[in-house]
């Protein structure tokens, strides 16, 4: 673990901290705090001058004008260094072999291929987190946005000379960006791959089209910098040759795997299905990661005592795992009625889902939507309200909900990041909303 030595500490300590002489709870901080915000004119030159991309800021005004929210947001030390407790155990459990066995038992026979040596990179922990409630409500496996947030660290702006020392220094988003490529690499060598990574291609359906393009520019030009060659493709566009994945011409080494295709079922996804069972290439990340982190009936088997037990999990880490996953389990139609009495007290969601997608709010329910969740393949989980921002102080005062994402490599936070939003669900479609930077408070 050379590579990442340097930066693989418990992100609380690096991050930005309100001193406790403030005198001020978090949940004031994020309902009357305005003396940071999102400064425009430094989000452009990010985007376009550091960065080196002209035209994307514009890009992102025209496909994401919420992509990044109005305000930072606010969260206690304790709960940050609970998250990353909450990070270790879940990681530690997922190297048991006889959980490894259970639930690669009910996964695609594709997640039980050996990945060969790669990880994954980006899994996303994302939190509801508020002064009485804490929980983990799902785990991702391609999160996106890690690299939004190093651009809109260097787009923050304080009102006052007292709230600089909040500020997060270009050299803490210049960092984030040298641990991501570091980490790519470290991908690259963990495969058994001896020689130096040189191409990557990052691959999704129809990238050009995808909410987050404009994070793939930015990652493609990031790979650049760092002397890789570097192309965003469809799935569609790349071939098999003689054994190695290729672009065109290009030999791709690894492939950045943004598709929610987890299995790598679809025909569009063939030939890159083959080149990960060939080992043609190495893919990141994989479908065993997805299977054995993100489905979301590893949530019910994480947060029941009596399987954790059988699985022979320590009872210090039973105990970190049941205070911090909610109660989950899968549907039933057995327990319909149950869980119909129970619904108000309950989130529900599809095994494979992502984004929010299909994801309801029990007291939200109709009963047609009822019915196509005892058809189908589906968790419930119980409720951890989010916490709440005000963003602005004009009345009537406007209050998003937020949920905080840990983004981690190796079983390490690499950078936390929170998501401002209304609705069930996170969407990038508020104004005032998106992805906010997470200063640390008050204890």
């Amino acid at each position: 673990m050379t590579a990442l030595t340097n930066f693989t500490h418990s992100l609380p300590a690096a991050l930005p901290a309100i001193a406790a002489r403030h005198g001020v709870s978090v949940e004031a901080l994020n309902s009357e705090c305005f003396c940071i915000s999102l400064d425009t004119d430094a989000l452009g030159r990010a985007l376009e001058s550091e960065i080196g991309q002209p035209g994307l800021l514009e890009l992102v005004r025209e496909r994401c004008p919420y992509l990044f929210a109005a305000r930072p947001v606010f969260v206690s030390p304790a709960h940050l260094a609970r998250m990353a407790a909450l990070v270790q155990a879940i990681e530690s459990v997922v190297a048991l072999p006889a959980y490894r066995a259970a639930v690669l038992a009910q996964s695609p026979d594709i997640a039980r291929h050996d990945p060969g040596g790669a990880l994954g990179v980006f899994f996303g922990y994302d939190f509801h987190v508020t002064e009485g409630g804490f929980g983990l409500i799902e785990i991702n496996t391609n999160a996106g946005g890690a690299l939004l947030n190093a651009v809109l660290a260097r787009a923050q702006r304080a009102c006052c000379p007292a709230m600089n020392d909040l500020m997060p220094t270009p050299a803490t988003a210049d960092a984030l960006e040298e641990r991501i490529v570091a980490m790519f690499r470290r991908e690259w060598a963990l495969s058994g791959n001896g020689r130096p990574l040189r191409s990557i291609a990052i691959v999704d359906d129809a990238p050009a089209q995808q909410y987050l393009y404009p994070e793939f520019l930015l990652f493609q030009q990031l790979f650049r910098r760092h002397g890789l060659q570097a192309v965003i493709a469809d799935p569609g566009e790349l071939s098999l040759r003689g054994g190695v994945l290729c672009h065109g011409e290009l030999a791709i080494d690894l492939v950045y795997n943004r598709l929610t295709d987890f299995a790598l079922a679809t025909p569009a996804s063939a030939t890159l299905r083959e080149a990960y069972l060939q080992h043609a290439a190495v893919l990141t990340p994989h479908p065993q990661a997805h299977a054995l982190y993100a489905d979301k009936r590893n949530l019910a088997l994480l947060s029941d005592a009596a399987r954790l037990q059988a699985l022979g999990v320590p009872s210090a880490t039973q105990a970190v795992l049941l205070a911090g996953i909610p109660h989950t389990e899968v549907v039933d139609p057995a327990q319909a009625d149950r869980l119909w009495r129970d619904r108000k007290r309950l989130f529900f969601k599809p095994f494979a889902g992502f984004g929010g997608r299909a994801a309801y709010r029990g007291d939200k329910l109709t009963q047609r939507v009822w019915q196509e969740i005892l058809a189908g393949d589906y968790v419930a989980q119980a409720l951890v309200v989010p916490g709440e921002r005000t963003i602005s102080d004009q009345e009537p005062a406007q209050v998003l909900k937020f949920d905080l994402r840990d983004y981690t490599y190796d079983g390490q936070v690499q950078w936390v990041a929170a998501r401002l939003y209304q609705g069930q669900t996170t969407n990038f479609r508020t104004p005032g909303g998106g992805f906010a930077p997470v200063y640390a408070g008050p204890t």
